[in-house]
């Protein structure tokens, strides 16, 4: 589950609230379902990200299954600070899980946003919003079983169409000890339509801990305008950061370093191909050809791909 065990137990945890304490925006890699796992966290943290998320881990399967916890939880001790994100109905659950991760990341969040047909039939992700003493009582049950007053419990929304209705949700959270919220500025419903940056903004007038921003942020020019519209003080990314997992640091296209990076750090974690292959198709998307992406993108092995990355790039 943990990597080398021995490894970790010398790791520093850290204390995510000093980031927001820092008087700089916190630069944060979203969750994303099956990418923003151990090489890439690896990869955003040498290019100026400040905080890394999980994917989003069902916490009744976590706690139930050793094989769950395998294979989806894996960290090391350069992995901080680290929070795992957990999709949970049951307050007892999402402590349990809490208690599991505790002693190798820096701290949990719920996830009360995930707008997928599975995720709300199941009772997990946005339809959460709509259920704010349940999501007062999760925060509140996981803040009086860690003993680690470090450990941040934080959560991430979407917004109601009512906004007065998200606002109360975020008191609620606020007042049960919830560390920071982050928004993505659309509703349930809403998938390309423009991100309500005013509604993260009076969120965040409306309360005294951190608020993070949340979609649509593609550079670093709109992480920094996005924040000027909200005043968040936190930017969190997902999709912008797999086409450019070095955006935090200024670039403004992955450079042939951060390639040469991933395939590094892919290669020494034995990132199955796929993801190794998705994670090049995303980078590269801006700075290949139409032609190149036909044959890029159908490659079927590391050697295939390795290949062609040092005859056409020298990588």
């Amino acid at each position: 589950m943990i990597g080398d065990i021995s490894e970790t137990k010398e790791c520093q945890l850290k204390d995510p609230m000093d980031l927001f304490h820092s008087g700089q925006v916190v630069k944060i890699c979203a969750p994303m379902v099956r990418y923003s796992k151990l090489a890439f966290r690896t990869l955003v943290r040498k290019y100026s990200c400040d905080l890394c998320y999980t994917p989003m881990i069902v916490a009744a399967d976590f706690v139930r299954s050793a094989k769950a916890r395998d294979s989806e939880f894996t960290t090391n001790k350069g992995d901080h600070p680290l929070i795992v994100q957990f999709a949970a109905k049951e307050a007892q659950v999402l402590c349990d899980a809490a208690r599991i991760v505790c002693p190798f990341a820096d701290g949990i969040d719920l996830n009360c946003g995930c707008p997928q047909r599975w995720a709300i039939s199941e009772g997990y992700g946005a339809c959460l919003i709509n259920k704010p003493e349940l999501v007062k009582d999760m925060v509140r049950h996981v803040r009086s079983q860690i003993d680690n007053p470090k450990f941040s419990v934080s959560i991430k929304i979407r917004i109601h169409e009512d906004l007065k209705r998200t606002v109360d949700l975020c008191q609620k959270a606020e007042a049960a000890g919830v560390s920071w919220i982050t928004v993505h500025g659309r509703s349930i419903e809403e998938r390309h339509q423009p991100v309500h940056y005013d509604a993260i903004k009076i969120i965040k007038q409306s309360m005294s801990i951190p608020v993070v921003a949340n979609g649509d942020i593609k550079t670093l020019k709109d992480a920094e305008n996005v924040q000027h519209l909200t005043e968040a003080d936190g930017i969190m990314v997902a999709r912008g950061l797999l086409a450019n997992p070095a955006m935090f640091a200024g670039y403004e296209e992955t450079p042939f370093q951060c390639i040469q990076d991933w395939v590094d750090i892919a290669l020494e974690h034995g990132t199955p191909f796929t993801c190794f292959h998705h994670h090049l198709m995303y980078m590269m998307e801006r700075i290949t050809s139409k032609q190149e992406k036909k044959v890029f993108n159908v490659l079927s092995s590391t050697s295939a791909v390795l290949d062609y990355l040092n005859d056409h790039y020298g990588v």
